[in-house]
């Protein structure tokens, strides 16, 4: 296969941070991604993706899918030939511990307000 088929990708974490970049076949899935993405977690972070259902993926806008290959993803508009693509990628914060839980079940029981306030 041709170098120039080759897709070019660094993937920024929140903090500012990249992993990469590397190069991936088109037919790479995004699900692939995200399991390289974990196995390459810096491992100096407190946080950090546990299973590909914690990672998102967004390239120009866009949460890419699991199933999805790099190719069927892609947005040629705003790619650069021979330039490095920049995906975001978002951790889901870890859940709360089944005691926290359990506190919350039991004030909206009794009749409290459960609206959170961002």
């Amino acid at each position: 296969m041709a170098a120039k088929e080759l897709i070019e990708i660094k993937f920024r974490l929140a903090d500012g941070s990249d992993i990469g970049p590397n190069k991936y076949m088109p037919n790479t899935r995004v699900d692939t991604l995200k399991e390289k993405i974990i196995a390459q977690w810096p491992k100096d972070k407190d946080y950090g993706p546990k299973t590909i259902n914690d990672v998102k993926l967004i390239n120009a806008g866009r949460i890419l899918e699991n199933n999805k290959t790099l190719g069927e993803s892609r947005l040629p508009v705003a790619e650069v030939p021979g330039g490095v693509i920049t995906m975001h990628v978002v951790v889901r914060p870890p859940m709360n511990d089944k005691s926290s839980d359990k506190l919350q079940d039991d004030s909206l029981k009794k009749g409290s307000c459960g609206c959170t306030i961002l």
